[in-house]
């Protein structure tokens, strides 16, 4: 019971704040809930605040003893969710599809696949010695085991 309630009062401030999106919850038999978010536009401390205070404001702690954990998806953490490779175009990305592992930079992200690009260096088509090419490949996401953002410093 307590469960569908913290998913019905997540929802409910997920609908609120359109900008947010769930990427995990979870919550283990001693009701220790965690909820981990992103938004379009990234996600501030305020956000997790809201979220937290959407579902905590609204459970009776008389009645529940619960634990509860809000938290943005980690720089590192593989991208799961479609609108976080829409707010990635333009960044690095590694990735590794059912066939092969890519990096490139993710040039465009559509509701059912992403668009990588990278430089290779192939054998000239005549003559000796190497020419490096643009590559392209459309990836349909139902295609992809895990990627993540390459953070460069």
């Amino acid at each position: 019971m307590l469960r569908e309630t913290v998913k019905t009062l997540l929802n409910n401030a997920l609908e609120e704040r359109t900008d947010l999106f769930l990427i995990e919850f979870s919550m283990n038999p001693e009701n220790a809930i965690s909820v981990i978010i992103d938004g379009d536009n990234g996600v501030t401390v305020d956000d997790c605040v809201f979220i937290s205070r959407a579902i905590e404001h609204n459970i009776d702690r008389d009645e529940h003893d619960f634990s509860l954990e809000v938290a943005s998806a980690g720089a590192t953490a593989p991208l799961v969710h479609v609108r976080q490779y829409i707010k990635n175009v333009g960044r690095d990305l590694e990735l590794q599809t059912t066939e092969q592992a890519l990096a490139g930079t993710l040039i465009e992200a559509t509701n059912t696949h992403l668009t990588l690009q990278w430089k290779a260096r192939e054998p000239k088509p005549v003559g000796k010695g190497k020419v490096t090419v643009e590559k392209k490949a459309e990836i349909a996401y139902q295609d992809i085991v895990e990627a993540k953002v390459m953070i460069k410093f």
